[in-house]
């Protein structure tokens, strides 16, 4: 069942969203080589309980498996759900950053991929043809449109750069659970899927590889990884879809 927002839920869940945001530019503006991942996941645990919310990915279970850190950290070839740990970042490597906050009873999702340092051409146009691809399908969510035109959007400013969209992983609605319906893939055709109204929200979160479109998940059951260990990038954001068009309830 996909359950559409009032005005005052979406407006609590900017609050929540806004907490999200604002501590991944925190993160943003720390991170550097020679930093590990769990300081970063630390640091964004602690401003997190400062602003009265709580993060949302600790304790989150699936199939039995915990996951047991407030923020996800996927370095180079790891698309989503890494795990922080005390693996030291090195210059050149894209770092991939989602979190989520739980705040007054509605949850904030949000993703961004950064270089450390000087980073390849290529993992700058990956990161910048991602960033661009979530833009575009961000722009689809309007009432009257479906979802298929979102996804057809990022599908298509992924594969015209030569990269490729995940399937294994799609965006979700979200609103008082983290994952709610429905399914937001990133690929797809324009004209098909559920139509988008009013007061819906998603998280729409492109996952796009450098090579090949096919996955791995390690042995710690979380982290999926590009199986030709080509780079990947990821980046999301939390909309409301209204009668005025997408609100980004992410962005600054």
């Amino acid at each position: 069942m996909i359950y559409l927002k009032s005005r005052a839920e979406i407006d609590t869940m900017r609050r929540a969203s806004v907490i999200v945001a604002e501590v991944l530019q925190a993160l943003k503006e720390v991170v550097k080589p020679g930093m590990t991942t769990l300081e970063l996941d630390e640091l964004a645990e602690r401003m997190t309980y400062e602003k009265g919310a709580k993060p949302a990915f600790k304790g989150y279970a699936v199939a039995g498996r915990v996951f047991e850190h407030s923020l996800c950290t996927s370095v180079n070839e790891e698309i989503v759900h890494g795990i922080p740990s005390d693996r030291v970042l090195e210059e050149g490597d894209i770092l991939g950053m989602d979190f989520g906050v739980v705040y007054d009873g509605f949850y904030g999702d949000s993703a961004v991929t950064v270089g450390l340092g000087r980073v390849s051409a290529e993992a700058e146009r990956l990161m910048r043809v991602t960033e661009t691809a979530l833009n575009e399908g961000i722009e689809m969510l309007r009432e009257g449109n479906r979802l298929g035109d979102l996804g057809n959007a990022i599908q298509e400013i992924a594969e015209r750069s030569g990269y490729s969209v995940v399937r294994e992983f799609v965006g979700h609605g979200i609103g008082r659970k983290l994952h709610e319906e429905p399914p937001v893939p990133n690929y797809g055709d324009a004209g098909k899927g559920a139509r988008l109204r009013a007061g819906m929200v998603l998280a729409v979160e492109p996952m796009v590889n450098a090579g090949k479109k096919e996955i791995s998940i390690l042995d710690d059951g979380w982290t999926a990884i590009t199986r030709d260990r080509s780079l990947a990038a990821h980046f999301e954001h939390s909309i409301a879809v209204t009668e005025n068009g997408p609100y980004v309830l992410s962005r600054l």
